[in-house]
């Protein structure tokens, strides 16, 4: 029998419980698991399973108890690696144990590369001294300042069960609904792929888009990811405070999009990141902000001579696109347009190789409609789930399983004499020195240049060509230089070189 899940797909979550000797691991843990105070427990107790119904998010928690001696550090560390949170113990009505927190365990944490998050944990509070002026917050802001991995600091008392549930709920919430994806610390301020996700939502929600969602759009909105409607008067004092606090965030045709930023940070602030995740799992987002494999199609089956193309709607979508961001209309798109365009992406893919620099653009360094076709092409062809994701994040609303095809057979269409497919890839060999990249160059109509650059890597360059004696027909034909010291790992590939259309060999004459 399958046990319950997540919103992000998990079936458990795994918390390791840390700290000096003394401080009151096990009996916290034996506290939780017994709903009562323990008289006596053992030195480390056996893992504990705290039932999925405990928590809201109805997972299951596996306590884990770590042992304090050196002579069982390995096993700790072990455990601490493991771990989707980690509780660190003090004890409250030991100073020095509190201590040992910042100077000893948290730089351990570190040291072991431990990228789960922390739940510092003041145990005993009901031994604690009754005379003690200092807050819990003015104690540990200091350590949550240098300690960024610290997610909360919470006192508890096992003899009086005083927060023992708590303890546990906020380290689950923050495995299951993290605060790091979503905020920048050093910035103090929401993180950029956060703002790109929101972003992607409010243009979807904005359906008459005119940058602003009415009452309604805000109605539909509630309804999606609360499954409950926003009465006329909550809607009403939403945009109150909004324009209270930001002012540009509402206007006269509803809540912009400053002010739909500042709604969803106002959830992060009060501490409810649930809510706040609730959002983004609505609209697919995973913990790294990306959309959620089930909110992709199955990815394509392919044999080694068969590639992945864009169809004709994909196509016809992408044409609009163009014509939308082209606002000069000089066809051609200028970087900010060109940034414009993947604001609701987790990151524009065409920054880095080998997407960069890989089609045509103008005198100016604008790409061309023909670049922009082409490099769908390259990234569709190099990584076909990643492009139809990019699709989706710039606002194809299609059947994602309509936006790609498979095309047939490379051995086939060469004993037919005859191929349906639009784009084409053609290898470059050659020796240093005889041109290779020139030739890839001259394809993109960049002029020649007698600087020397050593080809280290797959370097591409794509772009459409007319064919003259079909007159019309356009083709992409993307030129691969393959790098002459990973010739011989090449060539004995054969999956490598079933991908290949044509081969062109290159040589200085």
């Amino acid at each position: 029998m399958v046990g319950p899940s997540s919103a992000d797909g998990r079936r458990g979550v795994r918390i390791a419980v840390a700290g000096d000797g003394g401080t009151g691991k096990s009996t916290l843990i034996a506290a939780i698991g017994s709903d009562s105070f323990p008289e006596s427990v053992p030195a480390v107790l056996p893992p504990t399973r705290l039932p999925h119904y405990l928590y809201p998010d109805s997972v299951p928690l596996t306590l884990i108890d770590t042992p304090s001696s050196l002579a069982k550090q390995d096993t700790r560390n072990e455990e601490l690696k493991r771990a989707d949170a980690v509780v660190l113990t003090y004890a409250c009505d030991e100073p020095e144990s509190f201590e040992r927190v910042s100077t000893y365990w948290l730089p351990e944490l570190r040291k072991l590369e431990v990228q789960a998050p922390v739940i510092v944990v003041g145990c005993k509070l009901d031994l604690q001294n009754e005379d003690r002026l200092v807050s819990l917050e003015s104690l540990t802001a200091h350590i949550m300042r240098r300690f960024t991995e610290i997610v909360t600091c919470v006192e508890c008392s096992a003899a009086t069960f005083y927060q023992v549930p708590e303890v546990f709920y906020f380290a689950q919430k923050a495995v299951l609904h993290p605060v790091d994806p979503l905020f920048d610390y050093k910035r103090h301020a929401l993180t950029d792929r956060c703002v790109r996700a929101l972003r992607r939502i409010f243009v979807l929600c904005d359906h008459d888009m005119d940058d602003a969602l009415n009452d309604e759009e805000l109605n539909d909105f509630q309804v999606r990811c609360f499954n409950a409607p926003l009465q006329p008067s909550e809607i009403e004092n939403v945009k109150t405070i909004v324009e209270q606090k930001v002012p540009e965030g509402v206007n006269s045709v509803g809540l912009t999009f400053p002010g739909f930023i500042y709604v969803n940070n106002m959830f992060l602030k009060k501490g409810r990141t649930e809510t706040f995740w609730a959002v983004l799992r609505k609209f697919g987002y995973d913990n790294d902000l990306k959309l959620r494999d089930d909110f992709l199609p199955v990815p394509l089956k392919q044999t080694s001579d068969q590639s992945v193309e864009l169809t004709g709607d994909a196509v016809e979508f992408l044409n609009g696109i163009f014509r939308l961001l082209d606002t000069d209309k000089d066809r051609s798109l200028r970087p900010a347009e060109v940034d414009k365009l993947f604001e609701t992406a987790p990151e524009s893919p065409w920054n880095d190789a080998p997407y960069k620099d890989a089609t045509e653009k103008t005198d100016m360094g604008y790409i061309s409609l023909n670049g922009f076709l082409s490099q769908w092409a390259l990234m569709t062809l190099l990584d076909p789930p990643h492009s139809l994701a990019n699709l989706i994040y710039i606002g194809y609303n299609g059947n994602p399983a309509a936006a790609l095809r498979v095309t047939h057979r490379r051995s086939l269409d060469r004993k037919k004499q005859t191929t349906e497919r639009n784009v084409f890839q053609c290898y470059v060999f050659g020796s240093k020195h005889a041109g290779k990249s020139t030739l890839l160059y001259s394809l993109l109509g960049r002029p020649f240049s007698s600087n020397y650059t050593p080809t280290t890597v797959d370097q591409y360059a794509a772009n459409v060509v007319e064919l003259k004696r079909v007159r019309g027909t356009r083709k992409i034909l993307i030129l691969r230089e393959i790098p002459e010291d990973g010739l011989l790992e090449f060539l004995s590939n054969q999956d490598f070189l079933a991908a290949c259309d044509v081969a062109v060999f290159v040589y200085d004459r």
